[in-house]
């Protein structure tokens, strides 16, 4: 089994920048027709299809899936990526902050699944990633909002693997460490210090560099693909090691 898509009908939310972009750029080219659907969709170009949709807006997504699937001519593979950041304690922000961050990356899923599953059915190749986080299973500081939704996304994840597994659809999610991307770069031009707010965002993770919007890329399409054809129920990490290893402080002596 490999990772070749042709044939293949993938939709990605958020996926005109950062990670999700970068997963329907792989997508393609691995064979398989990309539609995107984002706020923003203007940047996107053949052989993409750019669709404007809005994740916390129930009929937004609708029509956009609708009018993607048709365009595909059906629906296989739909990575659920749209997600936005949020920064403090659970002192810092106010009931309408987590209340619109948690619209988005909880409901944002739901909202697309729920109107991707009637397709997805229709295909004998059907399979959901999410865009988890290194956030889910480690507590990180400055992060409590944001943690709390992308755990919500792990355990989301595994429910959705449990409920339409019998129907052939399979369901996993990725959890990326820190990622270059446009958003934490938006948040290092914002620190006091950039320079040294990235090197800590570099050491946080054991191989001393944020992780790239293409890596990530890389495991959704393993995982949307044939190879990856009894994988269910599955988060799958890719963080520079973050989640699971525990190095010894570096001897500068």
């Amino acid at each position: 089994m490999t990772t070749d898509l042709k044939g293949l009908r993938a939709l990605v939310t958020g996926g005109a920048s950062g990670i999700g972009r970068a997963t329907a750029d792989t997508l393609a080219a691995q064979g398989a027709a990309v539609a995107v659907l984002d706020r923003e969709p203007d940047g996107v170009r053949e052989p993409l299809l750019g669709f404007r949709a809005d994740v916390t807006d129930d009929d937004s997504v609708r029509a956009a899936v609708a009018g993607a699937v048709e365009r595909l001519g059906g629906l296989d593979i739909l990575v659920n990526n749209a997600g936005i950041g949020a920064i403090g304690t659970v002192e810092d922000n106010p009931d309408q902050e987590w209340h619109r961050v948690l619209d988005v990356n909880i409901l944002g899923i739901v909202r697309t699944t729920r109107a991707a599953l009637p397709h997805l059915r229709g295909s004998s190749h059907a399979t959901v990633v999410n865009t988890c986080s290194i956030a889910a299973t480690a507590g990180l500081p400055q992060r409590a909002l944001y943690c709390a939704s992308k755990g919500a996304v792990l355990s989301l994840t595994l429910a959705m693997a449990a409920d339409h597994v019998r129907e052939g659809i399979r369901v996993n999610c990725v959890n990326p460490g820190t990622a270059d991307t446009p958003w934490v770069t938006r948040l290092l031009d914002a620190a006091d210090d950039p320079e040294a707010e990235r090197a800590a965002l570099d050491a946080r993770q054991p191989m001393g560099r944020l992780v790239s919007a293409e890596e990530v890329a890389a495991a959704v399409v393993y995982l949307a693909s044939p190879a990856a054809a009894s994988v269910t129920g599955t988060a799958l990490a890719v963080d520079g090691g973050m989640q699971g290893l525990r190095l010894r402080p570096v001897d500068r002596s």
